[in-house]
Formats: C-alpha cells, sequence, structure tokens
C-alpha cells in the first residue's frame, strides 16, 4: 500500500501539532525533509524513538519548525505498518507546510479514518474494534469512556467470536450427521441445549443495548412544567452556569435548550423546554409542540410544580402527558409557604418519585441527582461488562437470533436436520458482520467515513 500522511491533531492553535505518515515508505519521506540535531539515521534508530530536529525545506533550504519526531517500525505498530509522527509547534501554519512537504516528496493524503482501516485491514483490529476507536473519541463520560475502552480492548468481539464459533461447531455436527448417518455422530437432538445457551448469550447482549444507549446519547431527561415554575433555573442550578434566561415573566423560554451534564459518570442529556399552556403566541405556540415531541422520547421526565401555589388546569393537562413515562416530581419553591402537598401529586402520579426541592438554597437538588444516578444503575450495571452502544451492532444480533430461534423451531418441529444449517450460518453472518468477517465493503467504507481525517 500506498504512504499515507495526515495532521492528526485537531484545527487552531494550541501546544503542540502532530504529523502522521503511515506506508513502507514513511521513514524515507521524512528523512528527505528532517534534519536530525544529532545527525542521526531515522531507518537505523531503535522502533519508538523519538528524535529531535529541524524540519527543512529542501528547495528553499529554510527551517520549517523545531520538531520531536517519533519513529515507530512495522510490526509493532498502531496500522502494523511504519508510522512516523512529527511532533511540531501547534499553529495552522507550520503544520500546513510541513504536511505539503510530506505530499510533495511521495505521501498521498489520508482519507477520513484511513489509518484506523489500515489496522484493520492489516488484522490488528477487528470491525468492532475499530469502532469502539470513534466511541473513545466522541465519549462524553467516564462510564462511556470505560465502555469505549473494553469494546477496543476486545470484550465485545471476544463474545461474538465465541457465540459465532459455536453456531459453526453446529453447523459441521449437521453436516456431518447428514452426510455420514452409519458414522457414530452424536444424537442431532443434542443441540438443543446448545443453541438455546447461544440465544440466551445474545438476548442478554441485546437488552443491554438500553444502557449502551444511555451512554452513547445521555440518559435523555426532558424537563417539562407549566411556565414560571423553575425549569429554567434548574437547568442552570444542575450545570452550574448561567445557561438559560430567568425571567419572572410567564413564556421566557421559547425553545429547546439541550446540554450535557456528568452525574458521577452518567452522561444526562438535559432538555429545557417551553412552558405548556394554550397561548396565541406563535412562537411560543411552536415551543409548545416541540416540548411535546420531545416528551414523547424522553427516557426521564422531570416534572415540576409551583408548591406554593394550588394545581391548575395546566399542571392537570401536563400530569395526562406524562403518565406512561418515568417521571420525578418536582415540588418547588419549598421555601414558600405550601399549598400543594407530595401526597395529592402521589395519588395522581402513583410511580413518580416526589421530591421537594426549592432553587434559592439549592434544597433537593442532591436528592434529585442521586436518584438520576440510582435509576442508571438499578439494573447493577457493569460497565466492563459487554455493552452494545452500537446501532449496527444491535441490528446484527437480532438479526442472528432470529435466525437461532427460526433454526431452533426447526429442530423442535421434526423438520429434516439439514434445513436448520441456512438459519445457522444466516446467524453466522449476522455475527461476523459486527466484527468484520462478512460484513460488505460498503458497510465498512460507510464506517470509515465517519471517522476524522489523521485517525
Amino acid at each position: 500500500m500506498d504512504t499515507i500522511a495526515a495532521i492528526s491533531t485537531p484545527p487552531g492553535e494550541g501546544g503542540i501539532g502532530i504529523v502522521r505518515l503511515s506506508g513502507d515508505r514513511a521513514i524515507d519521506i521524512v528523512l528527505k525533509i528532517f534534519k536530525s540535531k544529532s545527525n542521526r539515521d531515522l531507518r537505523k534508530v531503535k522502533s519508538h524513538s523519538m528524535i529531535y530536529g529541524h524540519i527543512i525545506d529542501p528547495d528553499s533550504g529554510s527551517s520549517v519548525d523545531e520538531v520531536l519526531v517519533s519513529v515507530m517500525k512495522s510490526p509493532h505498530t498502531y496500522t502494523v505498518e511504519d508510522v512516523v509522527e512529527i511532533n511540531c509547534h501547534g499553529g495552522f501554519t507550520s503544520l500546513k507546510k510541513v504536511l505539503e512537504l510530506c505530499l510533495r516528496f511521495g505521501a498521498r493524503p489520508a482519507e477520513p479514518g484511513e489509518f484506523t482501516r489500515r489496522a484493520f485491514i492489516n488484522g490488528r483490529i477487528d470491525l468492532a474494534q475499530a469502532e469502539a476507536v470513534l466511541e473513545i473519541i466522541r465519549s462524553n463520560s467516564d462510564d462511556t469512556l470505560k465502555a469505549s475502552v473494553a469494546q477496543l480492548e476486545g470484550n465485545i468481539s471476544r463474545e461474538i467470536s465465541d457465540i459465532r464459533s459455536k453456531f459453526i461447531d453446529f453447523i459441521a455436527h449437521v453436516d456431518a450427521f447428514v452426510d455420514f448417518p452409519d458414522e457414530d455422530v452424536d444424537d442431532i437432538v443434542d443441540l438443543e441445549p446448545g443453541i438455546t445457551e447461544c440465544i440466551g448469550r445474545i438476548d442478554k447482549l441485546i437488552s443491554s443495548a438500553g444502557t449502551g444507549k444511555i451512554l452513547r446519547e445521555g440518559l435523555k431527561t426532558v424537563i417539562i412544567g407549566k411556565p414560571n415554575v423553575g425549569k429554567s433555573s434548574l437547568l442552570n442550578a444542575l450545570l452550574k452556569e448561567e445557561r438559560a434566561i430567568v425571567t419572572e415573566i410567564p413564556g421566557t423560554t421559547r425553545d429547546i435548550i439541550e446540554e450535557y451534564l456528568n452525574i458521577r459518570g452518567v452522561p444526562v442529556r438535559l432538555i429545557d423546554t417551553a412552558g405548556i399552556r394554550n397561548t396565541d403566541d406563535i412562537v411560543e405556540k411552536i415551543g409548545v409542540d416541540r416540548t411535546k415531541a420531545f416528551l414523547s422520547q424522553a427516557d426521564l421526565v422531570i416534572l415540576m410544580f409551583d408548591s406554593s401555589v394550588e394545581l391548575t388546569e395546566e399542571d392537570l393537562a401536563i400530569i395526562d402527558l406524562v403518565k406512561d413515562k418515568i417521571v420525578v416530581a418536582l415540588l418547588n419553591k419549598s421555601d414558600l409557604p405550601a399549598k400543594l402537598s407530595a401526597g395529592y401529586i402521589n395519588r395522581m402520579l402513583p410511580y413518580a418519585r416526589i421530591i421537594r426541592t426549592s432553587l434559592v438554597d439549592g434544597t433537593g437538588l442532591d436528592e434529585l441527582t442521586e436518584f438520576i444516578y440510582g435509576l442508571f444503575y438499578s439494573g447493577d450495571v457493569k460497565i466492563n461488562d459487554p455493552i452494545i452502544t452500537n446501532t449496527r451492532h444491535l441490528a446484527c444480533l437480532k438479526k442472528a437470533a432470529d435466525a437461532a430461534n427460526s433454526a431452533l423451531d426447526t429442530l423442535k418441529s421434526g423438520s429434516p436436520v439439514d434445513l436448520i444449517t441456512v438459519d445457522l450460518m444466516d446467524a453466522v453472518d449476522a455475527l461476523g458482520e459486527i466484527t468484520g468477517e462478512t460484513a460488505g465493503e460498503e458497510i465498512i467504507d460507510r464506517i470509515f467515513e465517519n471517522f476524522c481525517v489523521g485517525k
């Protein structure tokens, strides 16, 4: 393969910037533009060494930047090829000039994700691990990062590969039973427990996708209530910054405000919504309609009441909207004389958690964040266990489960046993799409085009 080069650090000013090369000619190309302070030959230095010197434009003889060059030799590199990283000062002009020199002397521009794609093609990682690299880059909490690192280290790949290997063994057993009926082959019915066990393992992975969705997207938490109950104040208090405008004028929030909050490693996607009420204001009405749309997608609803006043028709209408959701009801403004009891709300929302809050003095905020944390971990989530965070993986697992269940039904029905090999092979192919053994070029292209250039 030809040698590729790209800037691997984000655009903008920074302490350092890195130009990365990978391929058989990576070292030779850098040799043409690098002058070591100690006159060391990059071809002779020990792998994973860092050499100090300058990048020189050979045409003008002028120095472009003072750099450190990292030399990593095949096969013990990210791409399994020779890799050179030129550590420059982190300015756009110097990085661009160094990259131009690399391209001038024989490298070509890397495509998005091409370094990671080469790691996949060269067998250092499988497709699921390659996707974990992107998940690590996009991680928005400690637990998201831990789950992504565990996937990169192969916890999902090992589980998928083991299940897939068992299905292949079952297919071989059926083929032997059909092709050599007079040989000493175990009764085909003995396959039933094995297939059932594999289906159970697939179902466990599928069931982890709910947790994975929250890790990937955040616990989608919609703050809802009639105008002026304190929704925007709650958002500001949880974020510990003035993110939303707060006034005593009802209807101040007319659009959706979204922010991420990290609660002890749990990513929470906070959505502050327009207060729900009947209004003739066209803009405010659009905001109310958008609130209702977000409500249908919520993992958790924070329903806020002004406990210093009695319930209104607007409050009752909102209660009807959330009866089928997971709800925490906040009786806000508890620093004022109460006119709304927790028991009354409990009768209308018997499954809701009820918390008294005051955003003046912070009452109830710790209880609220503890509830949200406990909601995520109520299922004994173990981040190091295989957790499906990727929608592509989930679709493949569901396809594999359907095929395996079809094979089991065929086995139980008394139909010719060789028919189950078709379903089992479908399961094998579906699982292979996750790790890459059976993934088509179009799927692979789509995955890597989501990467940034330089990774």
